[in-house]
């Protein structure tokens, strides 16, 4: 009977599967839109390969391949593991997602025949994903790696803006709530939450700038890195100001120091992130490196020799400590804009075309089934999408080059020893994305003051 009823409940499945039907739920679930599943789906297909793509840049995989009987024979193994391997993986998910925002230019709602195929058919999608993935390891190797690093740069450096987009618009978003939570009642619990919350930010970002300066520079030399450090310290610390003259917060009541010590914290991240990708090692040291300084002892005999330390060449492994940060603060965010729905914030705004007009808070919140039953997900989109499809999965596209990107430490791929090496164009990608997150936050603080005939509500 159980075997039976196993049976049933795959069967169930397979128009979601198969065929453009919503997907279904289990009676425990809670009720879910089709909007926010299908953007929840495409976002596991992405960190999926990613998973894959971690695995496949551990070392020794190419030592398990190997002992696999008749596995490399005729094939080159070592095209499936390391960064060759990111570079395909990631290339087949840009081409799958870059396909898909092609296929879904002006789709308007879910009677288009088109958001059918968005949102059901997920078994095609994996094979296609998958045949994708097989054809991109018997590309020649070529310049085609240097060319996707190209790419790659320009794609991860697009992903970047957005990525700082959702971070302002949550840093907006979270503050807005607590401020409103504190005006309801309870006030000292919220105010001394918030005040935590802020202080714990600004003692971080602090911590950063001192270790960034004993670590990351010089006495003599490093000028880039103690620039780029101090120009980003005093940036931060004007944009903290702004946020709380009293004229911008006669405009934007809700503006404050939350919002600001989260831009300053990222902004932290986005300047050790840059400079460590410096080609120079002395103004470049590795994690390992800056630890073994920390734990060693302080005193040293007068009469002893001084040796200094080798500093170790870094190789772009997946568990580097800047990649595993930008993985963390990427799942972040891709699962923030795959949830985020409300009219008012900024992610609704950066994926819902000019033309569009639906009204989000108006789309039904029902599901099919009652209690104790299989539901099905509702259809929201019947009267308008509710983002953009076509963007969605240009973003998706861009997150794609990010992951490669990240994963192997936004190095250079060298045709001549088929390594990685770290080259200064990263840099001043990484760190111009710094200065263009403050940037985007100080227009946040400023546009209502300037563009006074428009409502910023």
């Amino acid at each position: 009977m159980g075997a039976v009823l196993g049976v049933c409940s795959l069967a169930s499945w397979i128009p979601c599967l198969c065929s453009g039907a919503s997907c279904l739920l289990c009676s425990c679930c809670p009720n879910s839109k089709n909007s926010t599943v299908t953007r929840l789906i495409y976002a596991f297909l992405l960190l999926l390969s990613t998973l894959v793509a971690c695995i496949m840049l551990a070392p020794g995989m190419e030592k398990h391949l190997k002992e696999v009987p008749g596995f490399c024979d005729g094939f080159d193994c070592e095209a499936l593991v390391g960064y060759r391997a990111v570079y395909r993986i990631s290339f087949a998910m840009a081409v799958f997602f870059c396909l898909f925002a092609l296929f879904m230019i002006q789709v308007k709602s879910s009677k288009d025949p088109r958001a059918a195929i968005h949102n059901g058919f997920w078994f095609f999608k994996v094979a296609a994903i998958v045949g994708i993935m097989v054809g991109a390891f018997y590309i020649p190797e070529g310049t085609f790696t240097r060319v996707l690093f190209v790419f790659g740069t320009g794609g991860a450096f697009l992903f970047i803006l957005i990525q700082l987009v959702l971070l302002v618009d949550f840093a907006h978003s979270w503050n807005e709530s607590w401020v409103e939570r504190m005006e309801e009642g309870n006030s000292r619990c919220w105010y001394a939450a918030l005040l935590s919350c802020t202080s714990l930010n600004y003692i971080l970002s602090f911590i950063a700038i001192v270790l960034f300066y004993v670590f990351y520079t010089k006495p003599e030399g490093c000028i880039e890195n103690k620039l780029f450090i101090s120009f980003n310290m005093i940036a931060c610390i004007a944009v903290s100001i702004t946020s709380v003259l009293p004229k911008v917060q006669e405009y934007q009541p809700h503006s404050g120091l939350l919002q600001s010590s989260v831009i300053t914290l990222y902004t932290m991240y986005l300047t050790w992130s840059a400079m460590s990708n410096e080609p120079d090692r002395q103004c470049n040291p590795s994690l390992l490196n800056i630890i073994s300084q920390i734990s060693a002892p302080t005193s040293i005999p007068l009469n002893a020799t001084v040796i200094p330390t080798p500093i170790p060449q870094k190789s772009p492994q997946w568990w580097d400590a800047q990649s595993i940060v930008g993985l963390l603060i990427f799942v972040v965010c891709l699962l923030y804009s795959s949830i985020r729905s409300s009219n008012n914030s900024q992610v609704s705004k950066l994926t819902l075309s000019v033309s569009d007009s639906v009204i989000l808070d108006d789309a039904p919140n029902t599901v099919d089934g009652e209690d104790g039953e299989v539901r099905r997900v509702s259809d929201n989109e019947k009267d308008g999408v509710q983002y953009s499809y076509s963007f969605f999965h240009f973003m998706l596209t861009l997150a794609s080059l990010y992951i490669m990107m990240t994963l192997t430490n936004w190095y250079s791929p060298d045709a001549e020893t088929k390594t990685l090496k770290s080259k200064w164009p990263a840099v001043w990608v990484k760190i111009s994305s710094s200065w263009v997150c403050l940037l985007i936050y100080v227009w946040t603080l400023v546009a209502p003051l300037i563009l006074t005939n428009r409502d910023f509500n």
